[in-house]
């Protein structure tokens, strides 16, 4: 067992842990030159002074999104004398409007952040100030699509723009989910006029590429073998071309090493590290579905644990279930939560993106069950889903529901 002065003496097997963070973002990007330069495109217009075109930027979890729109953020702040100001937001911390108006006022305005003002005010603040010197805002929103009130948000920072006589504001989201404009209202949609950009999961040879050039760094000399280096790439090809996994896989491989008081990573430390960190990917994953996502996917969990109510589709291995019979239950907890129960139509996408996501299969019954109707089954085992759901969706104590300021009912027009 390693002590506190084991702990402190310089590491045998790392030479810089922050390079194999998932949030390091090297000098160097590879094999996203095309969509680094797609971002760059987008800018322009702004530090120049003009209004650009809002972009919006997809792609599965680990395909770069973030790493490139952080980079070419760098690479803006890095040009003297140009008349963009960005803010970058991750919207899984500021996940409110009036969060993302107070970050973005804070970036660029922080004494005015800390005097407790609400939204109207932030707003007006805001849009003067992007006014005095024809400004123009770029803001960066990673994991857009988490924003509780995300309507609310789109409507007011693009709303800055009819508002105001010169500068403006450029928006660029990022969501690991293609449809989730589908959930704007059409009063936000209409004021959006944007480019998208789709980012492709990594092949095995791309990310053995990338992990290499990070473990040159991020390890001692002759820490990592290339076969090791090889079998992550292909462990992370089968999780969807995702770098991020990869670079998980790797630190923790190093650490285990590290614990073993070895001098080198194992095959046996790249193996147990690829278990663990695919059990972490998809409780991540769970954690971060949207909340009816979530209530779904409970609703499932639930009727596998009890068989459903068919129990002939119940092989004894496997638990199938009728996709309406999830639909009425996934009310009912939705109803027990005094939350208004989507459609079923916005059930129907909610199914596919569970199932895009990996964590559910839904196929066609056939003729003979009940007419033709949809079959769902859960993937992941229900007990450490369940308790996944139970802790995020009901443990989290009661949250206010708003974080700002009591204000006068004028916020409700901006």
């Amino acid at each position: 067992m390693q002590t506190l002065n084991d702990l402190l003496v310089e590491s045998k097997i790392f030479a810089n842990r922050e390079v194999l963070s998932p949030h390091f973002t090297p000098q160097k990007l590879v094999f996203r030159e095309k969509e680094i330069n797609f971002i760059e495109r987008a800018l322009a217009p702004s530090l120049k002074g003009e209004r650009g075109r809002n972009l919006f930027v997809y792609g599965r979890t680990g395909t770069g999104k973030t790493t490139c729109t952080k980079y070419v953020i760098n690479e803006v702040n890095g040009i003297p004398n140009t008349h963009a100001r960005i803010s970058y937001v991750n919207c899984r911390v500021y996940n409110t409007r009036f969060r993302v108006l107070n970050k973005i006022i804070s970036d660029h305005m922080p004494t005015y952040a800390k005097r407790g003002y609400g939204t109207v005010d932030l707003y007006e603040k805001l849009a003067n100030w992007i006014e005095e010197d024809s400004k123009i805002l770029v803001v960066a929103l990673d994991e857009i699509d988490v924003v509780k009130d995300l309507d609310d948000l789109v409507y007011t920072l693009t709303r800055i723009n009819s508002d105001i006589r010169a500068g403006g504001v450029t928006l660029i989201g990022v969501s690991n989910k293609v449809s989730f404009k589908e959930e704007l209202d059409p009063r936000s949609l209409s004021t959006l006029y944007e480019s998208e950009l789709v980012f492709s999961p990594y092949y095995s040879n791309e990310i053995y590429a990338i992990i290499k050039e990070r473990a040159k760094d991020g390890f001692k000399p002759n820490i990592v073998s290339d076969e090791i280096l090889h079998y992550i790439a292909a462990a992370a090809a089968k999780e969807g071309g995702d770098a991020r996994f990869s670079l998980k896989v790797l630190s923790k491989a190093g650490e285990l090493a590290e614990e073993n008081a070895s001098d080198k990573v194992s095959m046996d430390d790249a193996e147990h590290a690829v278990k663990t960190a695919e059990n972490d990917v998809v409780y991540d994953l769970i954690v971060s579905l949207p909340e009816h996502q979530k209530l779904v996917l409970y609703s499932i969990v639930m009727l596998a644990e009890s068989g459903g109510s068919y129990k002939k589709l119940t092989d004894g291995v496997d638990t199938y279930l009728f996709s309406g019979e999830v639909y009425n239950r996934y009310k009912s907890i939705a109803e027990g939560l005094h939350k208004a129960p989507k459609s079923e139509r916005w059930y129907r996408n909610y199914i596919a993106e569970l199932e895009m996501q990996g964590l559910i299969v839904s196929f066609d019954s056939g003729k003979g069950i009940r007419g033709h109707t949809k079959l769902i089954k859960l993937l992941y085992p229900s007990k450490k889903t369940r308790a996944v759901l139970e802790k995020d969706l009901f443990s989290v104590g009661e949250q206010r529901k708003s974080d700002e300021p009591a204000t006068t009912g004028e916020d409700a027009g901006v």
